[in-house]
C-alpha cells in the first residue's frame, strides 16, 4: 500500500466561525432546505422541475405491482441529485447535529430503498421506463453514474450517523453490478465499462470504509478494462435499437477509451468524467500499490495544471462536450469550466497528496476551491452557475451563438442539475480536503479556522481569517510522541515565517520537503505561520494565444476580477498599469477590493482607428472573481492588457 497519508473522517473537523464555517453554515440554513424543496418540486419562483423524489416513489410502486403514476421525469442521471443532497446532509450534520433533517434525510433513504428491485438493481429511470433495457447502454445510460453518487452517499450517511439503511441498499446494488460485469461467460458484459467515469471512485470510498474486497476488485476492474476495447461502445450501439441522446460511440477521446489508463498521456474529453476516473485511478493506484498507474496519474495532472487549465482552476475549454480541446487553448470568454470540474480536480488532487504530500496537489485545490468551485454559487445560495467563464460581455454572453453557455447571471436551477448539490456537499466536506494525517504525521493542505480531531491520537485547534488574513495559528491541543505538524507552504507566498511557541524557526532549522513545513510538536505547542498578503501580479504563458500582452491581479488563494458596476460600466477599455502599487481596500460585507492604477481608452464612434486612441487615468476597482455576478447584470473580466 503506496498511501502516505489519508484524508482525515468526514467526522474530524468542526468550526464555529471563520471564511468556511460562513459558507457551511449557508449551506446548512439555506442551500439544502432549498435544494430539498427543489428535489420534491415545492420551490418557489420559476425553478426547473426536478421529479427526483417522485421519480423513486413512482419506482417503489412498479415495483410492488403498481402503476408508474405520472412516470419518469428529467435526465437519465436524475437520481444523482438525490446523492448528492443526501451526501451534503451527512457532511452537515457531523457541523450542525440536526435531528429534524435528519429524520427528512431518513424518510428520503427509506423512499430510495423502496425503489430498489429485489436483485440489488437500483435506477428509477429504467425501473419505470423500460426494465428490459438495463444494461444495454452503457454508453449514455448512466446507471454507474447514479449507483457511484448513491454509494458515495450511503458511505458518507454512515460515519455521519451510524445508520445503515441506505450502506445495506448499495451494498446488495454493489454485489449486483458485480455479478453483472464480473462473470467472464458473458463477454460483452465483462469487457463493459461505465460510460461516465464516477463508480470507481465511489467503489475506492466503500472499500475504505468497511474493507469489501469486491469494491475494491470491481474499481480496479473497470480500471483495467477502460480504453483495451476502443470500440466497445461502437459494438454496443450495434446490438440495440434505441438510444438517449444519440452519442457518437467512435468519440473514444471524449469518453477516455482511446487507450489503456496507464498509456495516457493527456487529459482529454469530457472534462468531468476525465477527472472522476482520474481520482478512482488514483485510488486505486494507492492502494494496490500499481506504480505504474501512478506514473499515469501523474502525467494527467500535469497535462491538466500545465497546459489545459484556467488560472482559476476552472478545466474543460469548450462548450463542444464540456470538454478539454488542446493544449493551451484556454480562451477567457467562450470558457466552459463546469463547476463539477473542478470540484472533480478537487477530488483528483487530494488523492494524489495521499500518494504523495507536494504542494503541486495542494495548491491546485485551493485555486480550485476558492476560485471556481464558489463562484459556482451564488451569496444568497439560491443561484448557480453551471459554467464559469473569465470574461462576460452582457449582449454577448449567453446571446451569441458561440457564447450561448456562458451566461452573465446564476440561475436558478437547471434541467442538468449535476452542480448545485455538487457544490453543497463539496462545501460541508470542506475539512476532508483541508486536513490528512498518517501515524506519526498531521497535514494541513488548505486552512481552516476550526478544530480537528485526528486518529492518530492528535487534536488541534486552527485560528485564521484566511482567506483574507494570512496569519495561520495551531495550538496543539493533544500530541502523541514523535509526531510532526506538515503546513503547506502556498507556492505564492514567496516569504513567510513560522515561529513555536513565540520563537521564529530559522531556515536553517526549518524542514522543507515539496512545499510543506514539517515541525515537531507536543501537546501545548502554538505554532504560526505568516504567510505574504500583499497583491501581485501572474503572467499568462507566450504559449496561450488568447493571453498574449495580458495580466491578472490576485492575492493570496484568490484570483481578482473587474466587474462593470464598480468601473463605470465599461471595463473593455481598461488597461493595467503593472508598476504601480495595487492598494488594498477595507473589506466591505465580508470581501477586500483592490484599487489598481489604470488607463482607459476613450470611446470613439470608428470601428478602427488609424492614430492612436486617447487615455486617461483611472482606478480600477477588483474584486475576488468568487464574488462576481451578485449586484446585478454587469460587464466583467479577470485577464486585462497591461502597460
Amino acid at each position: 500500500m503506496s498511501k502516505i497519508q489519508t484524508q482525515v473522517k468526514q467526522t474530524a473537523f468542526t468550526s464555529e466561525k471563520g471564511f468556511i464555517h460562513k459558507y457551511q453554515k449557508l449551506i446548512k440554513e439555506v442551500v439544502i432546505p432549498y435544494q430539498y424543496s427543489v428535489l420534491e418540486d415545492t420551490a418557489e419562483g420559476n425553478t426547473e422541475k426536478s421529479h427526483v423524489i417522485k421519480n423513486f416513489i413512482n419506482a417503489g410502486k412498479v415495483l410492488s405491482g403498481g402503476d408508474a403514476g405520472d412516470g419518469f421525469y428529467g435526465m437519465v442521471f436524475q437520481d444523482s441529485d438525490a446523492a448528492k443532497w443526501l451526501e451534503a446532509v451527512a457532511y452537515s450534520l457531523v457541523i450542525f447535529p440536526d435531528k429534524e433533517l435528519e429524520q427528512t434525510a431518513d424518510k428520503l433513504i427509506d423512499i430510495i430503498a423502496s425503489a430498489q428491485d429485489t436483485d440489488g438493481y437500483l435506477n428509477t429511470y429504467y425501473t419505470i421506463k423500460d426494465k428490459d433495457k438495463r444494461w444495454t447502454n452503457l454508453l449514455e445510460g448512466h446507471e454507474m453514474y447514479c449507483a457511484g453518487h448513491m454509494l458515495e452517499a450511503a458511505c458518507a450517511y454512515f460515519e455521519a450517523t451510524g445508520k445503515h439503511v441506505l450502506l445495506d441498499v448499495m451494498v446488495k446494488n454493489m454485489n449486483h453490478i458485480y455479478s453483472v460485469f464480473m462473470d467472464e461467460s458473458s463477454p460483452v458484459k465483462f469487457n463493459g465499462i461505465p460510460g461516465h467515469p464516477e463508480i470507481e471512485l465511489a467503489l475506492m470510498k466503500l472499500y475504505s470504509l468497511t474493507g469489501n474486497k469486491k469494491a475494491l476488485e470491481l474499481a480496479k476492474h473497470f480500471i483495467d478494462k477502460r480504453g483495451t476495447d476502443p470500440h466497445y461502445y461502437e459494438n454496443e450501439v450495434k446490438n440495440r435499437d434505441w438510444n438517449i441522446w444519440g452519442m457518437d460511440p467512435k468519440d473514444v477521446d471524449y469518453m477516455q477509451n482511446n487507450l489503456p489508463l496507464r498509456e495516457l498521456n493527456d487529459a482529454t474529453g469530457h472534462s468531468v468524467r476525465a477527472v472522476y476516473l482520474y481520482t478512482g485511478m488514483a485510488e486505486v493506484a494507492s492502494q494496490t500499490n500499481d506504480k505504474e498507474l501512478i506514473e499515469s496519474c501523474k502525467r494527467l495532472w500535469k497535462s491538466i495544471t500545465k497546459k489545459r487549465m484556467y488560472i482559476t482552476g476552472g478545466i474543460g475549454s469548450t462548450g463542444l462536450g464540456e470538454a478539454f480541446s488542446v493544449d493551451y487553448d484556454l480562451p477567457s470568454d467562450t470558457a466552459y469550466c463546469e463547476t463539477c470540474a473542478s470540484i472533480g480536480l478537487m477530488f483528483f488532487a487530494s488523492r494524489m497528496l495521499e500518494i504523495e504530500p507536494n504542494r503541486e496537489y495542494s495548491d491546485i485545490m485551493e485555486k480550485a476551491f476558492y476560485n471556481t468551485v464558489l463562484a459556482g454559487m451564488q451569496e444568497d445560495g439560491k443561484r448557480f452557475f453551471y459554467v464559469n467563464p473569465l470574461e462576460v460581455i452582457p449582449g454577448i454572453a449567453g446571446v451569441a451563438k458561440t457564447h450561448k453557455h456562458d451566461l452573465p447571471e446564476r440561475p436558478t436551477w437547471y434541467a442538468c442539475a449535476c452542480c448545485p448539490p455538487n457544490v453543497s456537499r463539496l462545501i460541508s466536506s470542506f475539512g476532508k480536503y483541508a486536513y490528512g494525517e498518517n501515524k506519526n504525521t498531521i497535514f494541513c493542505h488548505l486552512f481552516a479556522d476550526g478544530t480537528i480531531n485526528f486518529e492518530n491520537g492528535a487534536k488541534i485547534k486552527c485560528k485564521t481569517d484566511y482567506p483574507y488574513g494570512f496569519t495561520i495559528e495551531y495550538d496543539i491541543e493533544l500530541a502523541p510522541e514523535k509526531m510532526a505538524l506538515a503546513v503547506r507552504i502556498p507556492s505564492w507566498s514567496k516569504t513567510f515565517k513560522i515561529s513555536k511557541n513565540g520563537t521564529e524557526i530559522g531556515s536553517q532549522d526549518l524542514k522543507l520537503q515539496n512545499g510543506y513545513a514539517y515541525i515537531d510538536i507536543s501537546t501545548g505547542d502554538k505554532i504560526k505561520l505568516e504567510l505574504n498578503s500583499n497583491p501581485y501580479i501572474v503572467y499568462p504563458s507566450a504559449k496561450i494565444p488568447d493571453l498574449s500582452g495580458n495580466i491578472s491581479i490576485c492575492r493570496g488563494p484568490l484570483v481578482y476580477c473587474a466587474e462593470g458596476v464598480d468601473n463605470e460600466k465599461e471595463i473593455t477599455g481598461l488597461f493595467i498599469l503593472k508598476n504601480n502599487e495595487i492598494k488594498i481596500q477595507d473589506p466591505q460585507n465580508g470581501i477586500t477590493t483592490l484599487l489598481v492604477a489604470g488607463l482607459r481608452q476613450e470611446e470613439a464612434e470608428e470601428l478602427y482607428l488609424d492614430s492612436e486612441p486617447n487615455f486617461k487615468n483611472v482606478n480600477i476597482i477588483m474584486r475576488p472573481y468568487y464574488s462576481w455576478a451578485n449586484r446585478g447584470l454587469t460587464q466583467m473580466k479577470v485577464w486585462f492588457p497591461s502597460k
